[in-house]
């Protein structure tokens, strides 16, 4: 089965954010086909997700709350949880799903394996036209192959499946006594009982794997190379991403600092105070780790704190302060790679978690080539996704105008120095964005790119959204 056709769009997957591209096209009659390798939408959301690569563990609830996280044209229920769970969250996916059509146009069980400019091997990106298409190809789960050009490809395949693990590996790590796992690869709490268990990280996940530990495992340590200011998901009753006014965010960054440090310490004090180490950072320059439940379980003794892992000897874990514990199981939290399995690296790739894109969504030497979903940001990112797709349907419509490419590269540059000095150095914070912020600059981007469609192209496109599309019989299902 084949889908060829020159103003065809290419999704790669149907997670929070190909699921949120493919609702907007649908909306602005661009045809598109969507590729799914596993068998449902939701992607990391979707428990025990049988594409094999989702990380959604049983406890898994969201930190940012349901108002925020909710696409702009489909609310999550009232009756929801401030903080639902990924049942809940998955359920509201199905639901966004069939109530705007979108299942019948995605491809399930279908893996993209290649995605290359079509024409010469080679060709000078600068050089290529700004019409230049792409070839996708790709198998289906019965082994059938096919593959189809695309005037545009919208990658959303996701940036939290491709786990990354200690580099370079903790010496005797190879010859460890006890067991080591990624938390990408943990699900249910069975794992850790009766066990000496070992977490390392201080993000999210490793924080809800510690308290987790603790209700049920022997002895419950928490290892970390720095430490983190801790955000609680409720300030005086309300979601804490709820508590501040809009307006808030447009105020200098050590206002808006001030403003949440006194919260905390109102709220729950010093995280010295619970035997955290003191960060070496500002708040507000490293992701947070959102966390009601680690503070009272560190302060209860359930869980014990530690400095990094310095090396593995037997089954005991050595530490930096020289301190020793036996331990039966290591979960690394140590974060993910950026990483695009049909992308030949030569051509497309994020060494170091980091890949060049204008507003984190144009590639400036690959015309046609966009990234949705592919930030990390305070806060929620399905709006974002959502928000990314309008703007590429505006492109793809020829309602907005991208810079030059020169003038992108300058301006990813110039976004890379100021990221730099916002944030401390790491691979997480390669893709941060802050949420407000980066919404009105991808509205500034489609007013300011925005120009008059000439009345010939508007009555073209109204034809043809009036004309049934007879290729979407032909696109793979």
């Amino acid at each position: 089965m084949r889908a060829s056709d020159d103003q065809r769009v290419c999704v790669i997957g149907a997670g929070a954010s190909g699921i949120a591209a493919c609702q907007v096209l649908g909306a602005r009659g661009i045809a598109f086909d969507c590729f799914e390798k596993g068998s449902d939408i939701g992607g990391n959301w979707r428990y025990m997700n049988d594409n094999g690569v989702s990380s959604a563990y049983r406890s898994l609830h969201i930190n940012t709350s349901r108002s925020q996280m909710a696409y702009a044209t489909f609310p999550m229920p009232d009756e929801y949880p401030d903080y639902p769970n990924h049942f809940q969250i998955a359920r509201y996916f199905d639901d966004y799903a069939d109530h705007f059509g979108l299942r019948d146009r995605i491809s399930f069980r279908t893996e993209v394996i290649s995605v290359v400019p079509e024409g010469a091997p080679g060709r000078d990106a600068e050089e290529a036209p700004l019409d230049a298409g792409y070839v996708v190809a790709w198998r289906d789960a019965d082994g059938n192959q096919g593959s189809a050009t695309y005037r545009a490809v919208l990658v959303a395949n996701g940036h939290h499946w491709d786990a990354r693990w200690p580099e370079p590996a903790f010496p005797g790590s190879g010859s460890f006594g006890g067991e080591q796992i990624h938390v990408h690869d943990y699900k249910e709490r069975e794992v850790l009982e009766g066990k000496r268990v070992l977490v390392l990280g201080i993000g999210n996940s490793a924080t809800d794997i510690a308290v987790e530990a603790s209700l049920v495992a022997d002895a419950t340590f928490l290892a970390m190379r720095r430490g983190a200011y801790i955000v609680p998901k409720f300030i005086n009753g309300r979601p804490t991403d709820e508590a501040s006014p809009a307006i808030f965010s447009r105020l200098p960054l050590a206002i808006q600092r001030r403003f949440f440090m006194r919260a905390l310490r109102v709220s729950q004090g010093d995280v010295t105070n619970y035997g955290l180490p003191e960060p070496d950072h500002k708040l507000l320059e490293a992701h947070p780790t959102v966390s009601s439940d680690l503070l009272p379980r560190l302060g209860q003794g359930n869980i014990t704190v530690k400095p990094n892992i310095a090396r593995f000897e037997g089954r005991d874990v050595v530490f930096d302060d020289g301190s020793r514990e036996p331990i039966d199981l290591v979960v690394y939290c140590t974060g993910y790679r950026i990483s695009f399995p049909f992308f030949d690296p030569g051509f497309v790739s994020a060494p170091g978690n980091r890949l060049p894109l204008y507003r984190l969504v144009v590639h400036p030497d690959h015309p046609g080539l966009y990234f949705i979903g592919l930030a990390q940001p305070l806060g929620a990112i399905m709006p974002i996704a959502e928000l990314q797709s309008e703007w590429v349907a505006d492109i793809l419509e020829g309602a907005c105008e991208l810079p030059g490419a020169e003038r992108m590269r300058a301006a990813i540059e110039r976004e890379k120095k100021r990221m730099a000095k916002r944030y401390v150095a790491s691979s997480r914070h390669t893709i941060q964005v802050d949420f407000d912020p980066y919404i009105r600059a991808l509205q500034k981007e489609r007013r300011g790119g925005s120009r008059v469609v000439p009345s010939t192209r508007r009555a073209a496109r109204r034809s043809r959204r009036a004309q049934p599309d007879q290729r979407d019989r032909e696109a793979p299902r």
